[in-house]
């Protein structure tokens, strides 16, 4: 697909990769849909790429502000977006889940989960009868290397990213019969507000590389042009990838580095570290009150 031909939604438009996604987009002459939750920054986002692009004809840019997290504002972007002929979705919106596994809470493990795969499954569902209305249109997924490669600290955000590629991996075969291409972006570690101190720290430990924006912004660019079902950024993230679908156990030894690097566990509250109370004189006519089966 030209991007010149390309109405695109793309959400997470205000972050590190989305802003850098935005203006390559309209730089190469796509009609581009910013979605986020905040109008303010949405509006000042937009008013930015029309007097600064490099396009050779008049950029074409709009938003729509929509809260992801919430299942009206899926349903709200996806009326919005397919009223504005949209052809070509690029899911980036996301959040950050680094740290060990005992670390998270239920609830920033559901997060993460419904934020990073759930929510792009329903948009994308929701979007798929006007996409299938047109000729040629696009299912663009951000994800990550760790999409592909599990790494210690990411148990949680990877499951994530291994999600939505499978995701993309089924859902391109399932077109396969339409104009729908599915496809899937997996940029290494980028340096944006994205990351947090601890997880800046142990790419620093780790002497993990780390991209500009702007890489996986080209990226996507090309990968729009391309049509290439996949594509993975960086080396050697690129190689790793490739073993690891390949015999991932032979790399279960290469991230002790990583292991080590990992923010050390808080100790347990005192309550719950402190021995346990001797149980009641009738406890053995009670035994579930002291865990029996």
């Amino acid at each position: 697909m030209r991007a010149g031909d390309a109405r695109v939604l793309l959400t997470g438009a205000g972050g590190g990769i989305g802003q850098a996604a935005a203006r390559a987009l309209v730089d190469a002459g796509a009609a581009v849909l910013l979605a986020g939750r905040s109008p303010a920054r949405l509006a000042a986002q937009a008013r930015t790429l029309l007097h600064e692009t490099s396009a050779a004809v008049a950029p074409r840019v709009e938003w729509h502000a929509a809260d992801l997290a919430q299942p009206d504002g899926v349903a709200d972007l996806a009326r919005a977006a397919s009223a504005w002929g949209c052809n070509v979705v690029v899911h980036n919106a996301g959040v950050p889940g680094f740290g060990r596994l005992e670390a998270f809470t239920p609830a920033e493990v559901a997060e993460v989960l419904h934020l990073n795969l759930v929510v792009p499954m329903l948009l994308t569902q929701a979007l798929l009868p006007g996409l299938r209305a047109h000729s040629t249109a696009r299912v663009i997924f951000i994800g990550s290397v760790l999409g592909r490669l599990g790494l210690p600290g990411y148990s949680v955000y990877g499951a994530s990213k291994f999600g939505l590629r499978g995701f993309a991996e089924a859902l391109r075969r399932e077109l396969a019969d339409t104009g729908v291409g599915v496809q899937y972006l997996g940029p290494r570690s980028t340096r944006t507000g994205f990351n947090s101190d601890a997880a800046a720290h142990y790419n620093r430990a780790t002497g993990t590389a780390m991209d500009e924006p702007h890489i996986a912004a080209r990226a996507l660019v090309e990968l729009l042009h391309s049509g290439a079902p996949e594509r993975f950024l960086g080396f050697p993230e690129k190689l790793a990838v490739r073993l690891n679908g390949l015999v991932p156990a032979w790399l279960d030894g290469a991230f002790a580095k990583h292991r080590t690097a990992l923010p050390p566990l808080a100790p347990p509250p005192a309550a719950l570290a402190s021995s346990p109370q001797a149980p009641p004189a009738d406890a053995d006519a009670h035994p579930l009150m002291h865990g029996a089966p």
